[in-house]
């Protein structure tokens, strides 16, 4: 009896591991990405910039496991958590990756200026600091001004593209309204 007692608790125990190793998310840190396959939460660009990218892993409230989200440029990350809940949580973590495509931790990492990235926010990621490089809080900045100078540009077209579109289609309709007396 010992035995059977013994070789079923090993059992259970092989079993437990199996199926939270096949889980593939250990709940912590940075995630798999499959670079070229997964999308930005963002801005739905496939990641493919293996210097550049972000991940966002967050405890939701009324859940017991992590979320993880994943980024083209650090730049949407921050964006995108900007409005949410947990955004200040000590639990939530930000992973960027570096020059060298490691993941580092976003809060410390340095921030450089002039990197092309993919979404425009020219800052590149390292572990060590640099003369003229950047903190967290102020990288945050720096995405907030380029986003705000972008996002008035995108206005101004979204209002230039309504009015050319009602133009275009005054124009049309009046092309199309013909008297009883005209002929076709």
């Amino acid at each position: 009896m010992p035995f059977i007692k013994g070789f079923t608790l090993l059992f259970a125990g092989l079993l437990t591991l199996l199926v939270s190793a096949c889980s593939g998310d250990p709940g912590t840190g940075p995630g798999e990405v499959k670079w070229d396959r997964d999308a930005c939460e963002r801005c739905r660009m496939v990641l493919s910039d293996r210097n550049h990218a972000a991940q966002i892993r967050y405890f939701p409230a009324d859940k017991k496991r992590s979320k993880l989200m994943k980024f083209d440029d650090i730049g949407c990350a921050v964006i995108w958590l900007e409005d949410k809940p947990w955004k200040d949580d000590p639990k939530t973590q930000i992973w960027v990756t570096d020059i060298n495509g490691g993941w580092i931790d976003a809060l410390s990492a340095t921030y450089v200026k002039g990197d092309l990235t993919p979404m425009e926010y020219g800052l590149g990621a390292q572990a060590q600091p640099v003369a003229g490089g950047l903190d967290f809080a102020q990288a945050k900045a720096h995405i907030f001004t380029v986003e705000e100078r972008f996002n008035i540009h995108g206005v101004d077209l979204l209002k230039r593209l309504e009015e050319r579109q009602g133009k275009i289609q005054t124009d049309r309709t009046d092309s199309h309204n013909h008297t009883a007396d005209e002929t076709h």
